[in-house]
């Protein structure tokens, strides 16, 4: 048998991603930077831009699928009167038009975008068509028609920067494409538009200030300290409901066995009123170690969905 390489880390690490690279690329240089044996993140952004990006380790892997479906937060700066291939400043101008508008032809189309609203996603994207990604569709020059999804956006203002440079923030629900916002709302306001930059501020109350850059993980720590930055796996599940079980009752769980509690006891009555049946909970041993991921059923019943092994 192969031997494992890399240390069995778990954890999580909050990178700054910068520009100019891929998600895949940040994560494999971090990857052996800790020399890790597992290593995985919460969801891509594009090379272009910069932000946070959790870097899971070991056991903190399983922990990815729920943060996938997190809501987020971005800062982009629009660049007005040309549009791009691609959506931002990557792609290739395909049309130039005269910017021509004011604060309350922008706060307008500003207010057609938020709350519930229909997206076409850019061709430029990692979606799928028959088995292929649409940007190789798209780099070899064809164009498909992409069902709009329907997405939240939360939160989307704008401030004018320059004539032609507008500064925009926005918290939308997952799958959102600010690429595309960024095309929609230049049609919107007749001129065109394409991001210039694009950073991600937050993921589901983590937030950039918390993260380190790859310069200072690669440059300014010795290993020790590297591993002093690495935080526990529940820091990506704080979102959802904790409960606390006995230790007998987690060992049923490790063993498959059916477990039943009692919702007035769970975590001590700290949480058991916010806790409704179906819901996915944070489950903890008695001593405070992190057990996995559950589901609390209406009739008590405890099923579990991911265990964290020590």
């Amino acid at each position: 048998m192969t031997k494992a390489k890399g240390i069995a880390l778990n954890g999580v690490v909050l990178l700054d991603k910068p520009s100019g690279i891929s998600s895949n690329g940040v994560l494999q240089r971090v990857r052996r930077l800790y020399n890790a044996r597992k290593a995985g993140h919460t969801g891509s952004l594009d090379p272009l831009a910069t932000g946070l990006l959790p870097i899971c380790f070991g056991q903190a892997t399983k922990a990815c699928e729920y943060l996938l479906a997190a809501h987020k937060r971005y800062v982009a700066d629009l660049k007005l009167g040309a549009v791009t291939d691609t959506y931002d400043a990557e792609g290739e101008v395909t049309s130039r038009r005269d910017v021509v508008f004011d604060d309350d032809d922008l706060q307008a189309v500003l207010a057609q975008f938020r709350g519930t609203i229909e997206q076409v996603p850019p061709m430029y994207s990692a979606l799928k068509k028959d088995g292929q990604p649409l940007y190789k569709m798209a780099r070899k020059g064809e164009v498909i028609e992409r069902p709009s999804r329907t997405m939240h956006v939360y939160e989307l203002t704008a401030q004018r920067l320059e004539h032609d440079l507008l500064r925009v923030e926005v918290h939308s629900s997952s799958g959102f494409y600010v690429r595309s916002l960024a095309f929609d709302i230049g049609e919107a306001l007749g001129c065109g538009a394409h991001i210039a930059t694009l950073r991600r501020v937050e993921k589901q109350g983590l937030r950039v200030e918390q993260a380190h850059s790859l310069e200072d993980l690669q440059n300014k720590y010795s290993h020790e300290q590297l591993l002093e930055l690495v935080q526990p796996v529940d820091i990506l599940l704080r979102h959802l409901p904790r409960i606390e079980l006995a230790h007998g009752l987690t060992d049923r769980l490790l063993n498959g066995l059916h477990t039943t509690i009692n919702y007035d006891t769970a975590d001590k009555g700290e949480q058991a009123a916010k806790i409704e049946p179906l819901d996915l909970c944070r489950i903890y041993r008695d001593d405070g170690y992190l057990f996995g991921v559950g589901e609390l059923r209406a009739d008590g019943q405890v099923k579990t969905h991911k265990i964290f092994v020590e």
